[in-house]
């Protein structure tokens, strides 16, 4: 259990919740491990199977209390909505937003800056740890253009040009991906992107990871009552999820590209646990794939520094938090989007 931003995080699958008086009880086979005061609280997430009483449920409804329950993997199940339908005036702040493309580049310009923000720092970071192993030089090549990208990307008030700027950063970015790979280059390389369908095993995993760090970010935008499909920097597309493709930009270069790097590197997944189709795609098998979700899930339950809270939480709750603060600075209570900066 955790408490930020005035959201009340059950992230333990046995707790079961409760109301008394005034107060959320949780409860641990019967018996009362925590309590927390209902007019603290602006919303309940809920990871845990076992759920809420109809009481706490109608209680959070009548004080406009949001609950929302996801499944302990991070799906997004339901949210509880009292008469008045809840999130209806944020969404429709949302909407105006993304019609406005001065006002969406505002939001996209933090999350593409966190990126490339976030890269840089994924490259240092190699650097530091392995630098007998790599070509200095062309790592800091890549750092270096990636420097200079950060003051345009936050100067910039046109979304075409932040694209552009993005694709450059990304280009300079995937040149050195390919040498953070540091074990059994035979069968772990990445020479470009493919995506539909990847080629080669690191793609396959980069695919892998990008769909359930996506799948994270909808719904965690959807736990806080943002539209997931209505974006800022992605077009509105039917079935794309838009926002969620905005929102892991920033949580690309960290939460995905450095857990597929670690997977090689730690010899977690091997060269026979995946298999090439007819088509050419290579993919995942399925033990391979349960070894996959079962690190990706621990990954998720490592607790980090968070840059801007400055409070401890686990790596699963970075797209919630985020999801949080950028509601929070759609209804107006924040100046800006804070980004997640990651070093």
């Amino acid at each position: 259990m955790r408490h930020l931003l005035n959201t009340l995080f059950i992230t333990s699958e046995d707790v079961y919740l409760s109301l008394d008086g005034e107060n959320v009880i949780a409860n641990r086979e019967k018996q009362i491990i925590a309590r927390y005061p209902l007019h603290n609280l602006q919303s309940i997430i809920c990871f845990s199977y076992s759920g809420a009483s109809p009481a706490l449920m109608g209680a959070c409804a009548k004080r406009d209390i949001d609950m929302v329950f996801c499944t302990p993997r991070g799906r997004f199940l339901a949210r509880t909505a009292g008469i008045t339908g809840g999130n209806v005036l944020l969404r429709r702040e949302q909407y105006r937003i993304a019609d406005d493309q001065v006002r969406s580049c505002l939001i996209a310009r933090n999350m593409i800056f966190g990126k490339l923000f976030n890269a840089r720092w994924s490259m240092e970071r190699t650097v530091r740890d392995h630098e007998q192993r790599i070509d200095q030089t062309k790592f800091h090549s890549s750092i270096k253009t990636i420097k200079e990208l950060l003051p345009r990307v936050s100067a910039t008030m046109d979304l075409d040009e932040l694209r552009g700027l993005e694709g450059a950063a990304a280009k300079a970015y995937f040149d050195v991906l390919d040498d953070m790979l540091l074990r059994n280059k035979e069968s772990f390389f990445f020479h470009e992107r493919s995506r539909r369908p990847p080629t080669d095993r690191v793609n396959a995993m980069l695919s892998f990871t990008y769909s359930l760090l996506a799948s994270d970010c909808s719904s965690a935008l959807e736990s806080v009552g943002l539209d997931s499909y209505v974006g800022f920097m992605h077009s509105d597309r039917p079935g794309r999820k838009s926002l969620a493709l905005d929102l892991m930009e920033e949580l690309r270069p960290v939460m995905a590209d450095r857990f597929v790097i670690t997977l090689v590197n730690n010899r977690v997944i091997n060269a026979d646990d995946f298999r090439e189709e007819m088509s050419g795609a290579v993919i995942l098998s399925d033990e391979a794939r349960k070894t996959f979700l079962k690190t990706w899930q621990e990954k998720k339950n490592e607790t980090i520094m968070h840059p801007y809270l400055q409070e401890k939480v686990p790596w699963g709750l970075v797209p919630y938090v985020q999801s949080l603060l950028l509601a929070r600075f759609i209804r107006g209570d924040l100046d800006a989007y804070p980004p997640f900066l990651w070093k």
